[in-house]
């Protein structure tokens, strides 16, 4: 469509515009003039944005049917959001990441923080996942893929609908491979270890790149260690551990699909020797290494978002101090904790204090020697808290 054929949404008379101006990427139902012109928008239309004295904010992406009923796409009002301008924002985002990393294996786009609200992309040599999480990306699908390719010379693109945020989005959870084919996992090199990567099947989409230096982290703490690693998906912290010269590894985690691949990874380094892994929830594989006695140099607990929402909160913060208070009692004296939280509903400060609530509630001391979050192919957005939502408290618990 031209700009000129794009439809004008308006801010309500009591909203505050300069939050949008200043910055903001999103526009809440409450905000936004909803007659019955707007309420009949098709999901993912694109729209130009005024506040209520018919000033224009920008272009924006609608979806009438959401709390965030528009994402700002481009400050420009006149802004035409096609193919090339989806490739403009992908070449803004592939020369950052070429800076970073000596290997196409990141992630290229980090939704509102790159320009692409609601899209998240995962890059694997060849192949690119993308998590079309807004109703305008699915729309515009096709261009986005087809731009992707332009801009990487990836051959072969995935959909992953497994997204939360697509049920928010009415959106459907049909993952596909849009373009090219798969053979099978991906393997994936990272500060020494070889991780497996499910592109179709996995979670997410297939690996997690956000820990990346927190993994590296972790490898300094673990030459000659005994390695506990709970909640661990595809060996994340275990196998970073065994390329720094662990002694043992023991990988916890609820997915069996997920610790196969994990030891797949661990035989193409040559470390199939110092890895084990034991399925079951992850709470009651804790209480049950505690009967056991058994004891690790370093223990790393890395579990799903239990603070998705605010209203989740307070059950959150909870789980996080049940599980520092179990971690605890598993760590040899003058030993090494890890905690991590993907939870942007729990802030550093929360997170913390529960870490170490339940640290205490275990008997232990701990001292805090550093804290980690997401890698840079991980920007975050400076008006959206939610895009800086990986913690990671690295601990060392005395003696």
């Amino acid at each position: 469509m031209q700009p000129s054929s794009y439809s004008v949404v308006r801010l309500r008379p009591k909203s505050d515009p300069r939050r949008i101006r200043h910055g903001a990427p999103w526009v809440f139902a409450d905000e936004l003039v909803t007659d019955r012109r707007t309420r009949a928008l098709t999901p993912g239309s694109i729209a130009v944005l005024e506040d209520a004295e018919r000033r224009p904010l920008g272009v924006v992406a609608l979806n009438p049917g959401s709390k965030i009923i528009a994402r700002m796409l481009d400050r420009d009002p006149g802004a035409r959001i096609d193919r090339d301008w989806l490739a403009a924002r992908l070449s803004t985002a592939l020369a950052h990441r070429e800076r970073l990393y000596d290997a196409p294996f990141y992630r290229l786009i980090h939704a509102e923080a790159d320009g692409l609200p609601g899209v998240v992309i995962d890059r694997f040599g060849d192949a690119a996942v993308i998590q079309p999480n807004a109703a305008w990306a699915e729309v515009l699908l096709d261009d986005l893929a087809g731009a992707l390719r332009d801009v990487t010379g990836v051959s072969t693109v995935i959909k992953n609908a497994g997204g939360r945020a697509r049920g928010l989005e009415g959106l459907d959870d049909v993952s596909a491979i849009l373009t090219g084919a798969l053979n099978g996992p991906v393997p994936v090199q990272m500060n020494g270890a070889t991780y497996m990567a499910d592109l179709m099947g996995g979670q997410k989409t297939g690996l997690y790149y956000d820990q990346r230096p927190n993994h590296a982290f972790a490898r300094q703490l673990a030459r000659d260690a005994r390695v506990l690693d709970v909640f661990s998906h595809v060996g994340g912290f275990s196998l970073a551990a065994l390329a720094g010269g662990a002694a043992s590894a023991l990988a916890v985690d609820g997915s069996a699909p997920a610790l196969a691949l994990a030891t797949e990874g661990a035989a193409r380094m040559d470390a199939a020797g110092r890895f084990a892994t034991r399925q079951g929830d992850a709470f009651a594989v804790m209480e049950a290494l505690a009967s056991e006695a058994a004891v690790f140099d370093l223990v790393v607990c890395d579990p799903p978002a239990f603070a998705p929402a605010k209203p989740a909160l307070d059950a959150g913060l909870r789980a996080y101090e049940r599980v520092a208070r179990l971690a605890a009692g598993l760590v040899a004296p003058g030993g090494y904790l890890v905690l991590c939280s993907c939870s942007h509903a729990a802030d550093l400060d929360r997170f913390r204090t529960a870490s170490l609530r339940g640290i205490g509630r275990a008997g232990r001391a701990a001292q805090i020697i550093h804290t980690g979050f997401a890698g840079p192919d991980h920007p975050q957005h400076p008006a959206l808290a939610e895009s800086g939502y990986l913690k990671a408290l690295f601990l060392r618990l005395l003696p």
